[in-house]
């Protein structure tokens, strides 16, 4: 389906239960009204289409499995939504009351869409955020040591809607979701450090969270533990112990211990890793090593 098409059906279903509303040439809001919770999510629209089966908004699951109410913010192409057309969006939406015709508000945004819902959630106060691998600003004055995105220095952060861990001041409780082994994602998160921010690290997961969670199949039970209170650290900790039959973690952990030449770790992972599912690579890798130590042996052995 072409973009046009595509945005064709998305305004058609939202006109009905709500509005979209363009907001210049690279956003557009999309509300689906329904229940009293409200979630607002910040999205892209090669996100949306990638990420999927049917090219919607994450939030329509919501809507159509808890009657959630919905507010899709959309950018074209990563933008991190620093634009006068979707602050006045926001500013209206204020002045309107919006916000407080709901009982709960989430904001909820992956990466660049992770820093806007941290810094648009000061729309309204109360709030509850969940934000995965957000940066906190990228004005250089404060993360010089980030180059992932220097074609957007010349961007202002500083002004309204800026700093993103500032804006979560007025936050009931933030969630902040981390690999500790990117760097530079665990540099932003420390910037998030504030008494109403509960940070979870997810290690060896890798730089794309949001898709695994999608994959994994846990992204609406981490919206409904935002909603009812009871995202706790163990509660966060039996969700994700389904990375254990997740392929893409088990095989960064792999190469992990690899690197790190802990045979006797790998061996172990390995051997657990094989004895429950079809493993290719681990077999391989459990095979090399097996050779190696024979090949050592005999080497001993003269």
């Amino acid at each position: 389906m072409s973009k046009k098409n595509w945005l064709q059906a998305v305004t058609s279903i939202c006109e009905a239960r709500g509005h979209f509303k363009p907001l210049g040439n690279r956003h557009f809001a999309a509300l689906i009204e329904a229940d009293s919770t409200l979630l607002v999510t910040f999205e892209t629209v090669q996100g949306m289409q990638a990420l999927s089966d049917r090219a919607q908004p994450l939030g329509w699951d919501m809507v159509r499995d808890h009657d959630w109410s919905h507010l899709c913010l959309a950018s074209d192409g990563d933008t991190w939504f620093r634009d006068e057309d979707v602050f006045e969006y926001i500013d209206n939406l204020i002045d309107d009351g919006f916000f407080d015709e709901f009982e709960q508000v989430i904001f909820y945004g992956a990466g660049p869409c992770a820093y806007a819902a941290c810094a648009f959630s000061v729309a309204s106060p109360g709030a509850k955020v969940l934000a995965i691998q957000p940066q906190a600003t990228l004005d250089p004055r404060v993360t010089e040591w980030d180059e992932r995105f220097v074609d957007l220095r010349r961007t202002d952060f500083t002004q309204r809607y800026g700093y993103g861990p500032d804006m979560l001041e007025g936050a009931q409780q933030a969630y902040i979701l981390y690999d500790p082994y990117q760097r530079l994602d665990a540099m932003h998160a420390a910037l998030f450090t504030r008494e109403n921010v509960t940070k979870f690290r997810m290690p060896l997961m890798g730089e794309a969270l949001q898709t695994d969670l999608l994959e994994l199949g846990q992204m609406a039970a981490l919206l409904t533990h935002v909603s009812t209170d009871t995202l706790t650290t163990l509660e966060f900790a039996r969700l994700f112990r389904a990375r254990r039959d997740y392929p893409p973690y088990l095989r960064n952990v792999m190469a992990h211990l690899d690197r790190a030449e802990r045979e006797d770790l790998l061996i172990a992972l390995c051997t657990n890793v094989t004895s429950r599912m079809n493993a290719p690579r681990f077999t391989r890798k459990l095979g090399e090593i097996r050779a190696a130590q024979i090949a050592d042996q005999l080497e001993e052995d003269g």
